[in-house]
């Protein structure tokens, strides 16, 4: 999976966003300017940059994670020199070369972070911002690439910049699809005047856990038991199914969840 990662992220770069004077975020952004500037390989560039970076990163990885993103780092830095040269400007049509830049360059590391790894750069710093901040790593690299994409107006242009920021934020958005989306989870909370065989459904046709809070009205002062469980996005449809033949009328709240820590949760649901 890195190795396909690797490709599709050199092909993103070198088929989209060079030929049509596009730049990109954090490492590989730097990595492009001064292709453009001194006709430097990016590949020969990029392997510089990041292995310094993962020199002082390595600390807030696992060994296994450190292996990977240093996978990663040598085949997405032998690819970009292959692929160098590979693509052709679209003709005037900038966004259509934005659009398909951050496809691709989103789908390549999307699946190196998936894997496990990192590309190395401002993944590895996103991958830092995540676990001290909280943030997503979609929404750390797009902090991160809008920083450096300032740096590049002075080369690239203030139009053809405007053009990367939209190849970043699309990348940005794939990237927590791909890392997040498979497994994204969603906490449910249901009142409701028959819990009872809320209950039963769920667990028999749905074969999922539920746990039992105690509530009380504000407004009614009644008693209820509320209803809590954690499934994945895609069921979502099949639980309303139930919520309607049970009781049209139960109060349901769907909240994205972040993280689960539970040991074992994954392997069992």
């Amino acid at each position: 999976m890195i190795i396909i990662g690797s490709l599709v992220f050199a092909i993103g770069i070198n088929y989209f966003a060079i030929p049509n004077s596009l730049s990109e975020g954090g490492v590989i952004g730097v990595t492009i300017v001064t292709h453009y500037l001194f006709g430097w390989s990016p590949g020969v560039v990029n392997f510089i940059l990041n292995t310094s970076l993962v020199a002082i990163g390595y600390k807030f990885f696992t060994k296994r994670m450190t292996i990977y993103t240093i996978v990663a780092i040598i085949f997405s830095s032998l690819f970009l020199h292959i692929t160098v040269n590979l693509g052709q400007s679209q003709n005037g049509d900038t966004l259509l070369a934005a659009l398909f830049a951050g496809l691709f360059v989103g789908v390549g590391l999307g699946l190196i972070l998936r894997a496990g790894g990192t590309s190395g750069g401002a993944t590895i710093i996103a991958r830092m911002m995540s676990q001290l901040l909280g943030w997503s790593i979609g929404k750390s690299m797009l902090v991160i690439d809008i920083t450096v994409i300032i740096g590049s107006v002075f080369v690239i242009g203030q139009e053809k910049a405007m053009y990367t920021l939209v190849a970043i934020y699309i990348g940005a958005k794939i990237i927590d699809t791909i890392v997040e989306g498979a497994d994204e989870r969603t906490a449910v909370m249901i009142i409701s005047n028959h819990p009872d065989s809320i209950l039963k459904a769920i667990m028999n046709k749905m074969g999922r856990g539920v746990t039992i809070l105690d509530g009380h009205g504000g407004y009614s002062k009644v008693d209820k038991e509320v209803l809590y469980l954690v499934i994945n996005k895609r069921e979502i449809v099949q639980l309303r199914k139930i919520l309607e033949n049970i009781d049209e009328e139960a109060y349901v709240t769907v909240h994205r969840v972040q993280e689960i820590l539970r040991k074992g949760y994954k392997e069992n649901h």
